[in-house]
């Protein structure tokens, strides 16, 4: 059985989603497995997913994935390189993904993994390094260096879906993946487009919809963009009380964290060791809420981006080191009939051991039953943000197994 891996985190699962589930099986044929590895509750742009991961992951099931596993916190909640690294090594471990799929601006994955080898050259090293100190962003000074080893080519790192790309290649080449690497065209709406083209939209822009409509009482969200049954399982989220979850809701929450810190408990985030917790220290001591704390550490150097990944990472207490050890455990989110049958192929083929009970992790290593436990207290902090909180009780991630899709295929 052919399978192809996807890294995603479908927040929320809508029509491109779905388009690029379709492409694969009319190039494919419709027998070609899909595996994905699904950020879990918080997502890359350092954020709360706005619904919670088994419903998303349900919701890729019925859309056309096979089998989702998880990827865990500290990768999810990475830079673009730290979210693909884990990614790759999710797909890498199951021994049955021999395909990584992805969809970019250029559609054009030679391209892509040319940069991909590049970007991973001492020459490259040096030469971004002179540009840095320039003091441009990081994003600027990227292209740059890289225009003088790829030419016109570097254009390509101006568009997110093709710099994450990138990213994949160069982690299926620092992990020895045998994995190769396939790159779909993006259709319809740029990333973080705010107007829908074709009847596809970003995911960004219709969380907007869906968080506004949900300030407006309206009861009914443009179809159109979602799935129908990601749209289904969002409204009955919506009814139960569990969505739309948004980081604004416990914004006191986040800000009594930072404060509890000292300064020196804040370098401990400091991924880049550039000396930019002490703006966050000297922020959380002054600003009255999220926004305005990240307006007063932002400089043109550092992306919103970074900033609210290095925000979030202080909250779950998620530390650049905790991803350095590789990931510990394959856990399944869900899966349908197709992906039962993966999961057996994965009893031999996989290199790390498939978690489908959480409570299994006890006969685990130390290095699984901790990852276990941190993504244990993050689903708590999250259920803290649902819009009802009767609805929050803690300790569900022990008892919540795999979403089971008894549509054989």
């Amino acid at each position: 059985m052919r399978a192809f891996g996807i890294i995603a985190e479908y927040n929320p699962f809508h029509t491109g989603h779905r388009w690029q589930l379709e492409e694969l099986r009319r190039r494919f044929g419709d027998d070609a497995a899909v595996v994905c590895a699904m950020s879990g509750n918080y997502v890359q742009r350092g954020d709360f997913a706005i619904v919670r991961k088994h419903v998303r992951a349900e919701a890729a099931v019925r859309g056309g994935v096979d089998l989702v596993l998880e990827l865990p916190l500290p990768w999810a909640t990475a830079s673009a390189e730290g979210f693909a690294r884990g990614g790759v090594e999710v797909l890498s471990a199951t021994g049955v993904v021999d395909t990584l799929a992805f969809g970019s601006e250029c559609a054009d994955a030679e391209k892509l993994d040319e940069l991909a080898i590049a970007l991973t050259s001492k020459e490259f090293a040096d030469l971004l390094r002179g540009e840095l100190a320039a003091g441009d962003s990081y994003a600027a000074a990227r292209e740059r260096a890289a225009r003088i080893l790829c030419g016109e080519d570097a254009a390509a790192l101006r568009e997110p879906n093709n710099i994450l790309g990138v990213e994949y290649c160069k982690a299926l080449r620092r992990v020895s993946s045998s994995i190769r690497p396939l790159a779909l065209p993006r259709m319809g709406a740029a990333h973080d487009g705010e107007v829908a083209v074709d009847g596809y939209a970003s995911a960004s822009y219709i969380r907007d919809l869906i968080c506004e409509e949900d300030e407006d009482g309206s009861p009914d969200l443009p179809g159109s963009l979602l799935t129908p049954d990601m749209l289904r399982l969002l409204e009955q989220e919506r009814a139960a009380g569990r969505a739309p979850v948004r980081s604004e809701t416990v914004e006191r929450a986040i800000l009594a964290k930072l404060r509890t810190m000292t300064e020196d408990e804040f370098a401990d985030f400091d991924e880049g060791a550039e000396g930019l917790y002490h703006r966050f220290y000297d922020a959380s001591r002054r600003a009255s809420g999220i926004g305005e704390l990240l307006d007063s550490v932002k400089t043109k150097r550092y992306a919103y981006a970074r900033l609210r990944r290095m925000l979030l990472s202080m909250y779950l207490g998620v530390k650049p080191e905790d991803r350095m050890t590789g990931v510990p455990y394959l856990r399944v989110l869900a899966m349908n009939g197709r992906g039962k049958r993966l999961l057996h192929e994965m009893r031999t083929a996989a290199k790390l051991p498939v978690l489908v009970k959480p409570a299994d992790v006890r006969e685990l290593s130390p290095a699984a039953q901790r990852l276990m436990d941190w993504e244990a207290r993050a689903a708590d902090l999250y259920a803290l943000a649902y819009p009802n909180l009767a609805q929050s009780e803690g300790g569900a991630e022990w008892r919540t197994d795999p979403v089971i899709v008894d549509e054989d295929v």
